[in-house]
């Protein structure tokens, strides 16, 4: 991989679109619904962020860029928050490109892996806001591989595979 970020003096370079902040954490009940931005919520390994409909399942936490949910709401005409799209981690700051299957993102106490890029819409997975589902080419799924808490504001760092 081409990136890792290095806080002390090892040589290694941090490279521009791997850091950013966290700017939302949804939940919702039910699956097929948009998610409330509650601000913080825990990620538990190998089931995804407690509270939310789709804990277990295989996509255990999905993230969105933020810059993906402004550029589209937009285009459309309307306004979007954190949680719109159904996602589960609004970040800003880290370039979408660089979010391949296999890098790991680091954000507040707890570690994702990325698993999965975009997915396939079925009568299980019918939401859409105001007739967009970014999540579907943009959207990051990922497994949680290190507990934690995250919360609006934390640090995110894209981090190369383990």
């Amino acid at each position: 991989m081409l990136w890792v970020w290095s806080d002390d003096n090892t040589g290694v370079k941090k490279v521009e679109g791997t850091e950013g902040t966290v700017v939302g954490v949804s939940i919702s009940e039910k699956r097929g619904t948009g998610k409330i931005n509650v601000g913080k919520g825990y990620l538990e390994k190998g089931k995804g962020l407690l509270g939310d409909a789709h804990v277990g399942t295989e996509r255990q936490v999905s993230v969105l860029a933020h810059e993906i949910m402004k550029k589209v709401a937009a285009e459309g005409e309307f306004s979007a928050a954190p949680g719109d799209f159904a996602e589960n981690i609004t970040i800003k700051g880290i370039d979408n490109e660089k979010m391949i299957p296999g890098a790991h993102l680091s954000l507040g106490g707890a570690e994702l892996e990325i698993v999965q890029i975009g997915k396939v819409i079925d009568d299980s997975h019918t939401f859409n806001f105001h007739g967009q589902v970014p999540l579907v080419t943009e959207g990051r799924f990922c497994s949680v591989v290190h507990s934690g808490w995250v919360s609006i504001g934390d640090q995110v760092r894209l981090l190369n595979d383990r």
